[in-house]
């Protein structure tokens, strides 16, 4: 080492090489953004609903919670309507079972079991499935689509007091 700083130029070397260095490590720690997607950017579920926009309606966090297959199952999930009159949705489910819901304009309707009654008959997908829900919306316009929605069961215990029960039959 000695031998080397006695050498005229050799510190500039050194810097030189350090700042290479640090140059090449800061693209190589960089350059994984340049070429993969940015997770912030990404469009995602994040709750254990599922998300679709159709038409002017904005649906998020949308599933089925249902003791089992062939059981009823009870819609939950946030629909918002961005036009400017009432939007009804139908939702229909296995072996003609449905519930309609009206979406008010510019406030959220939520379907939490609380304040609503968006209960379809039969489901017949098991929880943990997923189950084929058909939805058609009518009012300022009409639009149709499809969603697969989760199945979930009362085993978490938010969802336990909202599994409905089979209606008696006389």
């Amino acid at each position: 080492m000695r031998i080397a700083a006695g050498i005229p130029g050799a510190n500039r070397v050194r810097r030189l090489s350090l700042i290479a260095a640090i140059g090449v490590g800061a693209m190589a720690f960089t350059g994984c953004s340049a070429i993969n997607a940015q997770s912030t950017t990404m469009v995602y579920s994040a709750s254990d609903g599922v998300r679709l926009n159709m038409g002017s309606l904005e649906l998020r966090n949308v599933m089925i919670v249902s003791n089992g297959a062939d059981a009823p199952g009870r819609v939950l999930g946030t629909f918002y309507n961005t036009s400017t009159s009432d939007i009804t949705l139908t939702i229909s489910g296995a072996q003609g079972s449905q519930t309609e819901i009206t979406v008010k304009p510019g406030v959220p309707t939520v379907l939490n079991g609380a304040n609503d009654a968006a209960i379809l008959s039969t489901v017949t997908a098991r929880p943990g499935a997923m189950e084929v829900l058909q939805l058609r919306q009518s009012g300022g316009t009409t639009d149709t689509g499809s969603l697969n929605v989760p199945v979930l069961d009362g085993t978490l215990a938010e969802y336990k007091p909202l599994v409905p029960t089979a209606t008696p039959t006389p």
